[in-house]
């Protein structure tokens, strides 16, 4: 297993409780909607791509390409793993297995996490998360 973390400035994620409600909008501005086309544009982009989640910056999984009650807990504990073991928040991760590869970026206060095939271009799909979160946090105003 191959795990790589690179530290950054965002502040980590914990993922609460979620209810439909507090999935429904991010406390910056991002709607759920917003998160919906991230996702829709995400897959769009990397064909590898298995899944994707979008996390607001205050933890709540705002649009998933499965189901947002799993995909909420396991984001978190992804990025609790990376930020244990860089020593602080994370701003990006990478964790390759036999099975397939794992990936969270965070950028503007949001996080996504993405599940892709084995001996996917790291470079690429971690670009093309950039990319969305990008226009995430445009979209919110950040």
């Amino acid at each position: 297993m191959l795990v790589r973390v690179q530290g950054g400035g965002a502040a980590p994620v914990a993922v609460s409780d979620r209810t439909a409600a507090a999935a429904a909008a991010a406390p910056s501005g991002a709607t759920a909607a917003d998160a919906e086309v991230a996702v829709a544009r995400l897959h769009e982009m990397s064909s590898d791509l298995r899944g994707c989640a979008v996390i607001a910056p205050g933890g709540e999984a705002l649009a998933a390409s499965g189901e947002l009650d799993r995909w909420g807990p396991a984001a978190a504990d992804l990025l609790a793993a990376a930020d244990a073991a860089a020593g602080g928040a994370a701003s990006q991760v990478h964790v390759a297995t036999e099975d397939g590869e794992a990936f969270a970026v965070r950028l503007g206060g949001f996080a996504v996490v993405a599940v892709a095939e084995r001996f996917t271009l790291a470079s690429l799909i971690l670009f093309d998360m950039r990319t969305v979160l990008r226009d995430l946090a445009r979209a919110a105003g950040a």
